[in-house]
């Protein structure tokens, strides 16, 4: 998927999923964010929630794309950058997820850790998905338009001809639409409103922002 969209998870909610080896727990734990400091207070939640374990391994991206993992103790590049593979692999942004370990008393080894958390990891992924709980944001161009209510049902039409959604309407002297596309998309319609007008502008168009379409 190009920058046009990209995945992430609902807001408000975590998703976890669990893998075990050799009595080692691996516990991925794993929410939105919406920046550095959500991602922090996030990591300190499950740090405090599991302060008995042995490591809390952190791995952020964020849709700017500032990522971040950490191994938390564990052997370099077993544990945070593993799970950061993960979030990367599935095309996920603004997420953060923190996989907690409980010693099984056996050592695992660099590959076995870097399996283990891989898993948990892709575990907590899948049950996000089950639940409905991944969302696709898309780069949306709104636009407001301004029309004489003769206009209202053909403008409408060519909304919806364009692939447009609209998302709000006012009924007052005259109709305010404001319509939601796909970035670029937005040009034909802008184009036909103005033609259907004789020329004139009725459309105002916004900046291009990442919303669920």
């Amino acid at each position: 998927m190009g920058m046009d969209s990209y995945l992430t998870l609902r807001a408000g909610r975590e998703f976890s999923g669990e893998f075990e080896d050799r009595r080692s727990r691996f516990i991925a734990q794993l929410c939105h964010v919406a920046g550095e400091a959500e991602a922090d207070e996030f990591i300190a939640v499950v740090r405090s929630r599991h302060h008995d374990a042995r490591h809390n391994d952190p791995a952020w991206i964020l849709c700017d794309g500032c990522e971040r993992c950490s191994d938390d103790g564990e052997p370099s590049r077993t544990s945070g950058m593993p799970v950061l593979e993960v979030l990367r692999g599935e095309g996920l942004k603004d997420v953060c997820c923190v996989v907690t370990r409980y010693f099984g008393g056996t050592l695992l080894g660099p590959g076995g850790l870097v399996r283990a958390y891989t898993a948990a990891a892709q575990e907590a992924v899948a049950a996000a998905r089950d639940a409905g709980g991944i969302a696709e944001m898309t780069l949306v161009t709104k636009v407001v338009v301004q029309l004489p209510y003769a206009l209202y049902d053909r403008v409408g039409r060519l909304a919806a001809d364009a692939g447009g959604k609209v998302i709000d309407q006012l009924f007052l002297e005259d109709v305010q639409l404001t319509v939601a596309f796909r970035s670029g998309d937005e040009a034909p319609f802008v184009d036909a409103v103005r033609e259907l007008a004789c020329g004139e502008e009725l459309c105002r168009v916004g900046e291009p922002v990442f919303a669920e379409f």
